[in-house]
């Protein structure tokens, strides 16, 4: 099965995620399909804290891919920075 999941980044106790497509049967960090955006929980200042391609998502879920529930609240919350 196809999941849109995060794989970790970044320096110790400095996460960076990148949102991938993968296949789930991959590591965590391994390959991946597409990258379709970023996560930084730790953004500080003018920093972006979500950055997602929602197209490429719909695209990617509409051909039966899984988010996990993480995924989810930032596809939720892409959704509404960008509506406002």
């Amino acid at each position: 099965m196809v999941k849109i999941r995060l794989t970790r980044g970044g320096a110790k106790k400095r996460p960076f995620y990148h949102i991938v497509v993968t296949d789930q049967r991959n590591k965590r960090d391994g390959r991946s399909i597409e990258r379709v955006g970023y996560y930084n929980p730790v953004a500080q200042g003018n920093e972006k804290r979500v950055e997602l391609n929602t197209d490429r998502v719909n695209h990617w879920v509409s051909q039966g891919a899984q988010l996990t529930d993480k995924v989810r609240m930032l596809v939720k919350e892409a959704s509404s920075q960008a509506a406002a």
